[in-house]
């Protein structure tokens, strides 16, 4: 057996994962492979009805962080209530930016995926993969802040509505596609 390392998560701490969200660890084991012993976080993911194993020296580097501090949900739901900001690119393209927005594991730019795809009762009905991308922003959103704030996912999503009928304004403003401000976003 190996010295144990020390650990940045304990037994018991939620965790986010950038590709699968909000996740508990369950156990830290050493496991073999490719006849080298491997100190891993297993990291269950109730939701998803999914267990992954990200090695305790790569978890940083794998993305695998705590839950979003106070300052950082703040800022997500005050994401929530700007404008739109839709790019005047092909859907294809901007579809691509959100789903990397929303696997990023970052909480404010999932909330600008939310903020963006966001339709009110008064606006046009969204297609198919625009509800499916908002569907999945939201709920990779409101498990998050449900986790912070200790609160259930239902009260999340309801705190989550609230910011987004708290908008400026309803008209989502056009941007014009510039490659360097994607970047700077990024």
């Amino acid at each position: 057996m190996t010295t144990k390392s020390v650990l940045e998560f304990k037994v018991g701490d939620a965790v986010v994962y950038p590709a699968h969200g909000v996740g508990k660890v369950a156990a830290v084991e050493v496991q073999e492979v490719a006849g080298m012993s491997l100190e891993v976080y297993v990291v269950t993911f109730d939701h998803e009805k999914m267990t992954l194993r990200v090695p305790t020296k790569k978890a940083k580097t794998a993305g695998l962080r705590s839950l979003a501090s106070e300052d950082v949900v703040t800022k997500a739901l005050s994401t929530l209530k700007g404008r739109a900001r839709i790019k005047r690119t092909m859907w294809s393209r901007r579809a691509q930016e959100y789903e990397a927005k929303i696997n990023s594991g970052d909480l404010v730019c999932i909330a600008e995926v939310v903020r963006d795809l966001h339709r009110a009762d008064s606006q046009p009905e969204q297609s198919y993969s625009e509800r499916q991308l908002y569907e999945s922003a939201l709920d990779r959103m409101a498990r998050e802040v449900a986790a912070a704030n200790r609160i259930d996912k239902d009260a999340a999503v309801q705190l989550l509505s609230k910011s987004l009928s708290a908008k400026k304004a309803n008209a989502p403003v056009a941007e014009v596609a510039d490659e360097d401000s994607e970047a700077e976003a990024a």
